[in-house]
């Protein structure tokens, strides 16, 4: 019996060649993920089975020499996740995040994607994974603008023109070419500059490019709404949004910080649309409230607090896992408002890395490198 056991480790540009940056397929690849997710065929990290990662985070004050000290967006996390179906494998994203990375040149997050074979634990790859996990996150946006907005949208805004909203308008296009004015708010000139750089030398069907100053500003007749914003220092400083700013038919998608006020949740003429509750639900369980000030500010976190306070019921929010199987409708109207909260799950980074991954297989591409030749143990 041979034992000898070698994996394929794949760079960045390894990663780029096996078509890690393919957004269609890898929209396609999150709506699998769906699916599998609404039938259960999947496992996340915790006792209920759905915890986005294990997070180690550090103490505001400390006796202890060279202790880091906490700041908003510094963290290290582990992402462990199963996914069944076509995938059948398991994975661990892990990274750390730093925003004063960017002064030595170096990404706010550096990630890095395990998968592993999901009945021996034999490892099969170790691949760069930034790129891959931005585009997971825009893709998982790009089903919602796949599924969820008027026909023919024309306009979208973007809160927070960073690298996730970089990626996401990728999705969007992808989605929905029709796409022809963008509106943007940003905390910085300089991150509004280079986002309006990059979709010009990527997306020329765009027309207009509109900087804003105020969110009802950027919010007014826009098709698509993206918040894609970093957690702001005070918790009061987060975005928020307010059914008057939005037209009739808007889709609001929150990939990140997004404070909305329960009177808007629970308004009979919107829809709530979840990538998964039970994410949420368990970040909350035996946690003070409002969670979203005491656990994280993603909008999903706002829904869990409506629902806990019992201001909405929990069957009013879809999860679009019941969208993609039938099993219920996205939008029921053209005058329907939806918000659609978007978590990051590592079932998402399994899904598009073990796409990736066989890309690479098929085509030669990558490392190998050898585990052992025996186990010595």
């Amino acid at each position: 019996m041979n034992s000898r056991t070698d994996f394929i480790y794949l760079n960045e540009q390894d990663m780029i060649r096996a078509g890690v940056q393919d957004m269609e397929k890898c929209i396609d690849s999150m709506e699998d993920m769906f699916v599998l997710l609404h039938k259960g065929d999947y496992r996340m990290g915790g006792e209920n089975a759905n915890e986005h990662g294990i997070r180690v985070s550090f103490p505001k004050t400390t006796d202890v020499e060279g202790m880091p000290i906490h700041k908003p967006d510094f963290r290290f996390m582990a992402m462990p996740a199963y996914l069944g179906g076509r995938f059948k494998m398991f994975g661990i994203k892990s990274y750390g995040s730093n925003p004063d990375n960017t002064q030595k040149g170096l990404p706010r997050s550096i990630l890095m994607m395990q998968l592993l074979d999901a009945t021996t634990g034999v490892p099969l790859a170790y691949m760069s994974a930034n790129i891959l996990s931005a585009m997971r996150t825009g893709a998982t946006s790009g089903v919602g603008a796949r599924h969820l907005t008027i026909k023919n949208p024309k306009t979208v805004a973007i809160i927070g023109p960073g690298i996730m909203s970089k990626y996401t308008m990728d999705a969007f296009l992808s989605a929905q070419p029709t796409i022809e004015i963008v509106k943007i708010k940003g905390r910085s000139q300089k991150g509004i500059d280079s986002f309006i750089s990059y979709c010009k030398e990527k997306f020329p069907t765009i027309k207009e490019y509109i900087t804003c100053d105020k969110l009802d500003e950027v919010c007014k007749d826009a098709d698509i709404v993206f918040y894609g914003t970093t957690n702001a220092s005070k918790y009061e400083d987060n975005p928020t949004v307010k059914k008057e700013w939005l037209k009739p038919g808007a889709l609001v998608i929150a990939a990140s910080a997004l404070l909305v006020d329960t009177e808007f949740l629970s308004d009979k003429k919107v829809k709530l649309i979840s990538d998964n509750y039970k994410m949420y639900d368990g970040w909350g369980s035996g946690q003070p409230l409002p969670t979203q000030k005491n656990v994280s500010t993603l909008l999903g976190m706002g829904f869990y607090d409506a629902v806990t306070e019992g201001r909405i019921m929990r069957e009013s929010i879809t999860e679009m896992g019941e969208i993609l199987a039938g099993k219920k409708t996205g939008r029921d109207n053209d005058d329907q408002i939806l918000l659609y909260a978007v978590g990051g799950m590592p079932i998402e980074d399994v899904a598009w890395g073990y796409d990736v991954y066989m890309n690479a297989i098929e085509k030669g591409i990558g490392t190998k490198l050898n585990l052992w030749e025996k186990p010595a143990l």
